[in-house]
């Protein structure tokens, strides 16, 4: 019967892990939603005041039809 109480105890233990995971990546994506959320909000309130958009990746492809 040790056998069989181990066994049980090895999958309480894994489950208790795997919930552990999931609770932190619940976290994790609220956080980043949260992030985004004030990004949006931030860019809302910029563009109101007529200021440029910050930008951290490559700049916007050009509008004008010179080709330069």
């Amino acid at each position: 019967m040790s056998e069989l109480d181990e066994s049980k105890q090895a999958k309480a233990e894994r489950k208790a892990r795997q919930q552990a995971e999931a609770e932190r990546r619940k976290a994790r994506a609220a956080e980043k939603l949260r992030e985004n959320l004030m990004r949006r909000k931030q860019q809302s309130r910029a563009r109101r005041a007529g200021e440029a958009d910050a930008t951290s990746g490559l700049p916007a492809a050009r509008t004008d039809e010179t080709g330069e």
